[in-house]
C-alpha cells in the first residue's frame, strides 16, 4: 500500500489517538472515528452534578511512556500535570495510618512510627523494586515476538531483553523467575511485616484484576505496572482540569501532526471482502472505503461486534471467545460540601499538613486479608460490603471541578462484579454509593454528613455507556495467559489479526497496562513496517 493512504482508526480512546498520531508522521492520512460528542475513551472528565466535574473513569495518568511523552509534548497544549505529594495516604481503622512520598528516603521516615524494621527495609524494597521494573520496562516496550518464525528483530529484542535480565546477577535473575509467578502477598511478605505496609503496596498488584493478593501472578502485575512508574504504590498524578485535558492534548498533537478526529461517528460494521478488509458503515448509513482499519476499542467488540465472526478462523475465534474479559470494578464520584477530616492523620500529621495528606491517592485496605476477602464476594457474584477503594480528591490541587469550598471524591469500588448472582445492577447500583459512603465513615466519621450527591458507574455501565465490553477497565483480564505474547490470544499478539488490513491498539494488546501510551505506540509502528 503506498504512503499517503487513508487509514480508519475505530474509538477516540488514548491509544487510537497516540497511534493516530504515529501514523500521521509516518505519512498516512489517520482518520479517527469516535462514536461519542468528546475523544477520550476512559480518560474523560463530565459533570456528574451541577457545579461539580470529575475523571469519570481513570482518575489518575498511566504515566505516559517517557519517549511517548517527549514526541508528542503535549504542554505544547496547554496541558498542566500536577503531581501530588505526598502520593498516596493509607490509614488504618485504629487510628493509624501511612504516607508515601515521591522520596524513598522521606517514605522510610515516616514509616519508622509503625515499625523501625519496615522503616529501614523500605528503601531496600524500593530499589530492587525499580531495577526489577527495569527489565519488565523492555518487555513492555517492545513488540511480542512471533511464535514460529521471528523475525531478525524480534531475535534481537529477545537479545536485548535477555542482557538486561542477565544484569540483574545471579540474585536477581532468581528473584525476577520467582517473583512473576509468585502471589503478591507472598510477595510483600518477604519485605515487610506491617499489615498496613503490605496492603498498601499489595493492592497495586490487583487493581482492575479478577485477582486476589493470594492469586497466583499478581505479583507479575504489579512489576508490569511498575514498569510504567518505579514507585511501590505507583503514579497520583493528573491534569488540571481532569483526565479529560489529557486527551483533549492528544487530540490536538495527533490533529497537528496531520490525523483527523470526528465525533458523533459510530462505527456499526467493519466491511470484507476476500478476507480482507474494504471499510467500515457508520450507525447512521455512511460508508467509508479504505483498505486498513485500526480497532481502538476491546478485542471482543472488534471481533464478535463489528465484524462478521464468519471472517475468522476457527480456532481462532475459540479463543477469542475464551479471552477473559469479564471486570469486576465499579466507579462512585461522591460531590462534597466540605473536606472531609480522616482521624487517622492527628497522628500522621501535623494540623497544617491534612489537605497535603489527602491530596493524592488515599487506599481502603488496612490488611491483606481484608483484600482478599473483598475479593472473595465477586468470585460468587455478590458485591463486596468492605470493599477496597482507591480514591482521590482532585479539588485540593484544582479547585476548578467544583463549587469554591466545595470537592470531589472519587473512588474506584472494587470488587463489583459484572454478573451479579442476585438481582441486577438497575435494582442494586445504589449499594455501591451507600458501601462507599459507610466503609469511609469508619476512617473519616462526619462524610455522610457532606455527601450532597453521588454518582455511580456499574460494570454494566462500563460497557453500555463506554464501550468496555463485560465492564473490564483494561479491555481484557490483566494475568499471566493473558499478557505478553498472549494478548489477546497466542500467535496473534502483535497487533495484526486473521483478517488482512485490520489490527489492533487497545489496551487489550501487549502491554495493556492503563494510560501509558504504549499500546497504542507500539501498534503504530507495527501497522507502519507493514503497511509499508
Amino acid at each position: 500500500m503506498p504512503i499517503g493512504d487513508k487509514v480508519l482508526l475505530i474509538g477516540g480512546g488514548h491509544n487510537a489517538l497516540i497511534a493516530a498520531f504515529y501514523l500521521a508522521k509516518g505519512g498516512f492520512k489517520p482518520t479517527v472515528l469516535e462514536r461519542r460528542e468528546h475523544v477520550g475513551g476512559g480518560a474523560i472528565t463530565e459533570e456528574f452534578h451541577p457545579g461539580f466535574k470529575a475523571s469519570t473513569l481513570s482518575h489518575t495518568l498511566g504515566p505516559l511512556r517517557a519517549d511517548v511523552a517527549r514526541n508528542l509534548q503535549l504542554e505544547r497544549f496547554n496541558l498542566h500535570i500536577i503531581q501530588p505529594e505526598p502520593r498516596l495516604f493509607a490509614p488504618a481503622p485504629d487510628g493509624r495510618g501511612l504516607l508515601f512520598y515521591n522520596d524513598a528516603a522521606k517514605t522510610a521516615g515516616a514509616l519508622s512510627h509503625l515499625s523501625s524494621k519496615d522503616s529501614s527495609r523500605y528503601t531496600e524494597f524500593a530499589e530492587a523494586l525499580e531495577e526489577v521494573a527495569e527489565v519488565f520496562g523492555r518487555i513492555a516496550s517492545i513488540t511480542p515476538p512471533a511464535i514460529d518464525h521471528p523475525s531478525p528483530e524480534d531475535f534481537w529484542n529477545l537479545f536485548v531483553t535477555g542482557r538486561a535480565v542477565r544484569s540483574l546477577g545471579k540474585h536477581g535473575i532468581f528473584d525476577f523467575l520467582r517473583w512473576g509467578p509468585m502471589a503478591v502477598a507472598d510477595f510483600v511478605a518477604e519485605f515487610f511485616d506491617s499489615e498496613l505496609l503490605r496492603a498498601a503496596i499489595a493492592a497495586r498488584g490487583i487493581f482492575g484484576a479478577n485477582l486476589g493478593p493470594w492469586s497466583a501472578g499478581s505479583t507479575a502485575l504489579l512489576l508490569l505496572r511498575a514498569a510504567a512508574d518505579p514507585h511501590p504504590v505507583g503514579c497520583a498524578s493528573f491534569p488540571r482540569g481532569g483526565l479529560g485535558e489529557f486527551s483533549r492534548a492528544l487530540a490536538e498533537a495527533a490533529k497537528a501532526a496531520g490525523a483527523e478526529i470526528r465525533t458523533n461517528a459510530e462505527v456499526r460494521e467493519i466491511r470484507t471482502k476476500n478476507g480482507a478488509v474494504s471499510g467500515v458503515v457508520l450507525a447512521d448509513g455512511e460508508e467509508i472505503s479504505c483498505g486498513t482499519v485500526v480497532s481502538g476499542v476491546d478485542p471482543k467488540r472488534t471481533f464478535f461486534q463489528l465484524l462478521d465472526p464468519a471472517n475468522l478462523d476457527p480456532v481462532f475465534a475459540m479463543r477469542m471467545k475464551n479471552f477473559r474479559i469479564s471486570g469486576s470494578v465499579a466507579k462512585v464520584h461522591l460531590a462534597l460540601g466540605d473536606l472531609p477530616h480522616f482521624t487517622s492523620l492527628s497522628d500522621t500529621v501535623a494540623p497544617d499538613g491534612f489537605r497535603e495528606a489527602l491530596s493524592g491517592r488515599i487506599h481502603i485496605g488496612p490488611e491483606i486479608d481484608y483484600l482478599e476477602k473483598a475479593f472473595d464476594a465477586t468470585k460468587y457474584g455478590e458485591i463486596s460490603k468492605a470493599p477496597v477503594l482507591d480514591v482521590t480528591i482532585p479539588t485540593l490541587l484544582d479547585p476548578s471541578l467544583a463549587p469554591e469550598g466545595k470537592h470531589v471524591l472519587s473512588a474506584y469500588f472494587q470488587f463489583a462484579p459484572y454478573k451479579l448472582r442476585f438481582g441486577t445492577w438497575k435494582e442494586r447500583r445504589g449499594e455501591l454509593a451507600n458501601t462507599v459512603i459507610k466503609t469511609l465513615s469508619a476512617y473519616a466519621p462526619k462524610l455522610p454528613n457532606l455527601v450532597e450527591a453521588a454518582h455511580v458507574i456499574t460494570p454494566l455501565d462500563l460497557e453500555t455507556d463506554h464501550g468496555f465490553t463485560g465492564g473490564h477497565i483494561f479491555h481484557g483480564e490483566l494475568a499471566l495467559d493473558q499478557l505478553f505474547t498472549m494478548r489477546p490470544v497466542l500467535d496473534w499478539a502483535r497487533y495484526q489479526t486473521p483478517v488482512k488490513g485490520l489490527f489492533l491498539c487497545s489496551n487489550g494488546t501487549h502491554p495493556g497496562n492503563g494510560l501509558t501510551g504504549a499500546s497504542g505506540a507500539i501498534a503504530a509502528k507495527e501497522i507502519i513496517h507493514e503497511l509499508r
